[in-house]
């Protein structure tokens, strides 16, 4: 094979997992080749207008998969250089320190992580470093031990989210800010680069000013002579050699066009579903379920957390611009009237009368999609889902990705939601027009009901998980599959269990973690 189509690593996927482990191998002068399925997100006013963003999908992939009964399921989904990070929210949340053992839920077990937490910490410092997370140290009443503070201020709270964060502490919570992953200096605004806007969660970032993976880890990384990025690089399936104990060919279609690279290391991080699918295409007679499945699990335990949107319809105006800058975490392990965990209570980004209008909600009489979105404040439910064999990626006979899901552990949920209604029932008057605030919470999603659909993807884990027992996992504890000597997988298929925060961090200090193990190993 030529030395054109031959790396030290190739790494499969540039998102969180993908684009920060190339960051971190990048210096080690090793030959690195990133393959990305798509492209730049290209850079347009249209990045920051609701209509295309929300309504359209202009984003999102085409791409079709199936669901259990075999109709056709859009996924709400991103491939682009730096994968689903250009349209995070950057909520970037360490899992508690709790999330790596085993925790009882009303639902069942969560499992225990083949390592701890502690094992994970540094990396969680450095991710946070690296991707310029805003917060604060002690606030958080379920924050894990941190070896370090952040390195950045916390985002400030806008008046509205200021008046509920002061209510919240009245009540007896400990409400805190979300740490965050934006470029924001509020002391010099002129310098910043981030102009807290209104178009964040959800949508790139015009100005480069979120921390997503192309900007913080793909862009430097390509700095390095030694690292290549292909785009519209689709990896079609992985070959093994003889023995069946490697990955000696990476399968691409490029631009209309068939390419084959080998690496010494090849690291997949495609997101838990897609990376799941591409071990199963790549089945041969040495893995006849598909690569890194003798354990037949590839696929199987995927979550996706139990998450709902819900607006709280105020008679005082929310003028809020960024509204993602408060958490609430006192119900995330139980509480005292219930011994099981509940979640996470954050916020959405402000949503508008443009995205309310695709999936309207039952209006209050009176109220127009207008006047609901300025007087809204619209929260972000995250709660764990478990861990379920038959939660799983599968392939059809032409090769379509099912997805196969059925929420379960959905009680400390429902509990959260009644939570927070007898939360905002308790609420101080209006600062300004002295009347009762609010009249009632509803739900709303842009699709049906109040939950996020079997499309909303974003929080996807747990399809390849890692363990001690080759019987019962498909990766070691550090991210290699049982099965095959030089292939790794660092999305967030790796989860055992999904905890209730977002997955972003938690990926990201893993990639940094396998990065150092991988250094090792190519010395």
């Amino acid at each position: 094979m030529s030395n054109e189509t031959q790396y030290d690593v190739i790494i499969i996927g540039s998102g969180a997992g993908g684009g920060t482990l190339a960051y971190h191998l990048a210096p080690s002068g090793k030959r690195i080749l990133l393959l990305e399925r798509g492209d730049y997100v290209p850079r347009e006013k249209d990045n920051w207008d609701p209509r295309p963003v929300n309504v359209e999908g202009k984003y999102q992939t085409k791409e079709v998969w199936r669901d259990k009964d075999g109709k056709p399921l859009h996924p709400h989904t991103n491939y682009y250089v730096g994968g689903n990070t250009k349209f995070y929210g950057a909520a970037l949340f360490r899992l508690r320190k709790e999330d790596y053992g085993e925790i009882k839920h009303r639902g069942g077990v969560s499992p225990a992580w083949p390592i701890g937490y502690d094992e994970m910490e540094p990396y969680y410092t450095k991710a946070e470093h690296l991707y310029q997370v805003h917060g604060e140290r002690g606030v958080d009443p379920t924050e894990p031990p941190a070896s370090a503070p952040y390195l950045y201020p916390p985002v400030s709270h806008e008046p509205r989210i200021q008046q509920l964060s002061d209510d919240f502490a009245r009540l007896g919570l400990r409400p805190f800010h979300t740490p965050l992953g934006v470029m924001l200096d509020e002391k010099n605004m002129h310098k910043s680069r981030c102009i807290r806007c209104n178009t964040c969660d959800g949508f790139p970032c015009l100005v480069y000013a979120k921390s997503d993976a192309q900007v913080v880890c793909v862009d430097p990384a390509l700095e390095h002579k030694n690292v290549t990025l292909l785009r519209n690089a689709y990896v079609s399936r992985m070959e093994t050699g003889a023995s069946g104990r490697e990955v000696t060919k990476v399968h691409v279609e490029r631009n209309g066009s068939k390419e084959t690279y080998s690496g010494s290391i090849v690291v997949v991080s495609c997101g838990a579903i897609n990376s799941a699918a591409l071990l199963l295409r790549s089945a041969n007679d040495k893995h006849p379920k598909g690569l890194a499945n003798s354990s037949d699990i590839v696929g199987r335990h995927y979550m996706g957390h139990v998450n709902s949107v819900l607006m709280a319809i105020s008679k005082c105006p929310n003028p809020t611009i960024f509204q993602k800058s408060l958490s609430v975490n006192d119900f995330y392990l139980g509480s005292k009237e219930w011994e099981y965990p509940m979640g996470h209570i954050s916020f959405v980004g402000k949503l508008d009368a443009i995205t309310l209008k695709a999936g309207a909600p039952a209006i209050a009489p009176g109220w127009t999609l207008e006047l609901m979105a300025t007087h809204s404040l619209d929260f972000w439910l995250t709660s764990e889902d478990l861990p379920d064999p038959e939660n799983r990626v599968t392939l059809d006979r032409e090769g379509n990705t099912v997805l196969s899901y059925k929420p379960n552990n959905e009680e400390g949920h429902k509990r959260l939601i009644k939570k927070l209604e007898s939360l905002m029932k308790q609420q101080t008057k209006c600062p300004i027009h002295g009347h009762e605030c609010h009249q009632g919470i509803f739900s709303r999603n842009l699709f049906i009901g109040q939950r996020i659909p079997l499309a909303g993807v974003a929080h996807q884990n747990g399809t390849i998980r890692f363990g001690r027992d080759p019987k019962t996992s498909a990766l070691d504890a550090n991210c290699k599959a049982h099965d095959l000597d030089n292939l790794y997988v660092v999305d967030a298929s790796f989860f055992p269990s999904s905890g209730a925060v977002n997955p972003a961090l938690t990926i990201m200090a893993n990639a940094l973690r396998v990065g150092d193990h991988l250094i090792e190993r190519l010395r």
